[in-house]
């Protein structure tokens, strides 16, 4: 059974890491003993950094410290052999988050390569693709943007203006991207483009690979209301790409695109719950230190948002196993489920600091990297910051209200939402 303990923080998630066998055992003790050896000296200062709302904390250092995971073959655990993985099981991946978690290592940098574009050149793209890309992947030598967001399309995935044209060997791009997550520190960006002129939704796209260095590539950092930079806009002004750097044919975009949204919403959800789990921790931690815990209400909340990080754990264990009705409701649960919990995590962190939370330390004009305007900006703590941050999870990713039409029409099967 599960049972929750806020006195000392005690979990006990059952089969959650399924543990059964001596490989397995064996797995997690190499995990946690390879990071208490490694996260030490610089390293160690890098602890419970990063992360959505902090992706601007140690960025070199955290860059540094994955390519020191990728050396020790940490990177990529299940990917196939053959592509430089280390074919580990659902459990041992989860067994790896879990300890990664425990102990406390900072977030990483290489998300939207190692969980998304990887798996999706794997499962889609040419040997010659993955022969060029995967590598630089797994050593953390490239990092990847998505390009997917609009103007003007919100949650709308397949209303794309970004137009390519194949000219003898190159496409060339002219649109806009907006809300791309690390632009400005990445090197490549997926993009998906209308490549069939007339096409309309989600026919005539096409998934291409794009250097972000290229001529006609104008990359915007859009500064946040938590005062950081984490989201750009990016404007291709007849920007080129190489002819054979499109995944899957021309005009199979969507079905590309989807299958990647597939494993946004899979297994990479572990690494998300590794950051919530830290966050919820220091947050109990916080209410012990300043009594906030006294207080019935704000108790009873922590126990809700430690039993809604269990449900979500179940809920994505449940998910990797195979085990649900429907692809399109599940990623569609995962992330209702992910978007609320974390906006209340952000309203409960306000509660649990109390008055002080509500005045922020006074201006600064230190400056730092990636300011936009002006360089006079406030520090936030980390309890503000959450807050902020947190209000755009419910929109982001799909919103809550899209999450919900799918789950009605692909799923209970409810009629179709009158559209204008």
């Amino acid at each position: 059974m599960t049972t929750i303990n806020l006195a000392d923080r005690a979990v006990d998630l059952g089969e959650w890491a399924a543990r059964t066998t001596d490989a397995d055992r064996l797995f997690e003790e190499s995990v946690r003993d390879w990071l208490a050896d490694n996260l030490v000296g610089d390293f160690a200062n890098l602890r419970g950094r990063g992360g959505p709302g902090s992706e601007h904390e140690f960025f070199a250092e955290r860059l540094e410290w994955d390519r020191h995971l990728a050396a020790a073959g940490w990177t990529c655990l299940g990917w196939p052999v053959e592509h430089g993985g280390r074919g580990a099981t659902i459990g041992q991946r989860i067994i790896f988050h879990r300890e990664y978690a425990r102990a406390g290592a900072p977030a990483r940098v290489n998300h939207l390569g190692e969980e998304l574009l990887g798996p999706t050149l794997i499962e889609y793209g040419t040997p010659e693709q993955q022969r060029r890309f995967l590598p630089h992947i797994v050593d953390v030598t490239e990092l990847w943007a998505q390009g997917y967001s609009e103007p003007g399309a919100g949650s709308d995935l397949a209303g794309v203006a970004t137009s390519a044209v194949l000219d003898d060997d190159r496409w060339v791009i002219n649109g806009q991207k907006i809300w791309t997550s690390l632009a400005h520190l990445s090197q490549w960006c997926f993009v998906i483009a209308r490549t069939e002129k007339g096409s309309t939704r989600h026919k005539g796209l096409s998934f291409l690979l794009v250097p972000l260095d290229a001529d006609g590539v104008t990359i915007r950092p859009i500064q946040q209301i938590t005062g950081t930079s984490e989201f750009n806009e990016v404007f291709f002004d007849d920007a080129k790409t190489s002819a054979d750097l499109i995944v899957g044919e021309p005009g199979d975009g969507w079905r590309v695109a989807m299958g990647l949204l597939q494993f946004e919403r899979g297994v990479s959800t572990l690494g998300q719950q590794v950051g919530f789990r830290r966050e919820l921790d220091d947050l109990i931690d916080l209410a012990k230190h300043n009594r906030a815990i006294d207080n019935p209400e704000i108790a009873s909340r922590l126990r809700r948002a430690t039993v809604g990080l269990t449900v979500m754990e179940a809920n994505a264990r449940r998910t990797l196993s195979g085990d649900i009705v429907s692809e399109a409701g599940a990623a569609s649960v995962t992330k209702l489920l992910w978007g609320n919990w974390h906006r209340d995590l952000g309203e409960l962190a306000v509660a649990v600091a109390g008055a002080p939370s509500l005045i922020g330390p006074a201006a600064t004009t230190e400056g730092r990297a990636n300011d936009i305007a002006d360089p006079e900006h406030v520090e936030l703590d980390e309890q503000q910051r959450l807050l902020l941050f947190s209000r755009a999870d419910t929109i982001y990713g799909g919103s809550n209200e899209v999450q919900r039409n799918i789950i009605a029409e692909r799923v209970l099967g409810l009629p179709r939402e009158a559209r204008a």
